[in-house]
């Protein structure tokens, strides 16, 4: 039985952003998933075509962020660039003043390098928040693991809905899917083996891929040892767990960077995402991402 979600504790606010998905057009393929999640999964072993998404977020103000924006270097100096804690110590100066850090100095010259801090103690869920325009209306989460300085965010797109912007705070749907709060269904529609079909997939095709044999588990965990991807493969998890939280509301749409089971459910730049719940998003996507366990489950 599935357990009830705790409660985020999202400050009330009237105050909303309005939010576009845009498909940056970009493709990672041919990378092994090794590096990133275990346990493997049979016919699951390679990202394959996996986009990278970006979001334009528009405030009352006029004011506007672009999260998760690509390539600094390409936007005027008048633009801020805004990282997460540690940032700074981890990766400043850039190339070539320090030929070992992985970004380039020209990434920030002569614009503001902004460093968020999230010692005012405020939390949505389990994350330490940061209220960036101060009404309510979008939050930065500090969110370590993947990355020094790793955040993700937190739009409300109406006063009771919100979108999660994950970054890479996972890099499959599978990483916090299912959870205590989100069990995997015994009737799964649309379904995710045969799009397009009106039959519903039966939950128990997936069972024997459980996790120590259970179904509120989510089915991969993040990887460890030599290879792992993740800076810090416990704090990943932790954030992980957060993320389930989160996931676990119909009133939250949890966007990862690179879900490619996404491409064919939401709407996509110039278009706004704010309509996600009367669009029917969340129960949409949920469960798509099976559709990588194919190989693996019985007919």
């Amino acid at each position: 039985m599935a357990q009830p979600p705790p409660d985020l504790k999202i400050p009330s606010s009237t105050t909303t952003v309005n939010i576009r998905i845009i498909d940056t057009t970009s493709r990672i393929s041919g990378i092994p998933l090794e590096g990133f999640v275990s346990p493997a999964i049979k016919g699951h072993t390679l990202l394959t075509a996996a986009p990278a998404f970006s979001f334009l977020i528009e405030h009352p103000s006029n004011r506007k962020l672009l999260f998760d924006l690509g390539d600094p270097s390409t936007f005027d100096s008048h633009t801020a660039l805004i990282v997460g804690p540690g940032f700074k110590d981890a990766f400043t100066p850039g190339y070539p003043a320090n030929e070992e850090s992985p970004i380039r100095e020209s990434d920030y010259k002569n614009r503001e390098l902004r460093e968020i801090s999230f010692d005012q103690g405020l939390k949505i869920g389990r994350f330490n928040a940061f209220d960036y325009f101060g009404d309510g209306s979008f939050y930065l989460l500090d969110s370590p693991g993947h990355a020094i300085g790793h955040v993700c965010g937190l739009a409300r797109v109406t006063a009771n809905t919100f979108i999660f912007m994950g970054g890479d705070a996972c890099h499959h749907a599978g990483e916090f899917r299912p959870s205590q709060y989100l069990p995997l269904p015994s009737s799964i529609s649309p379904n995710p083996l045969s799009l397009g079909s009106s039959t519903p997939c039966p939950g128990s095709l997936f069972e024997d891929l459980y996790r120590d044999g259970d179904g509120t588990k989510p089915f991969y965990t993040i990887a460890k040892g030599g290879g792992a991807i993740a800076h810090d493969a416990d704090e990943a998890e932790r954030t992980i767990g957060k993320v389930m939280e989160a996931d676990a509301r119909d009133e939250v749409l949890v966007v990862m960077a690179h879900d490619d089971t996404l491409l064919d459910v939401v709407d996509f730049f110039p278009k706004y995402a704010n309509d996600f719940k009367e669009k029917g998003w969340v129960e949409k996507g949920r469960w798509l991402f099976l559709k990588d366990f194919a190989g693996a489950v019985k007919s």
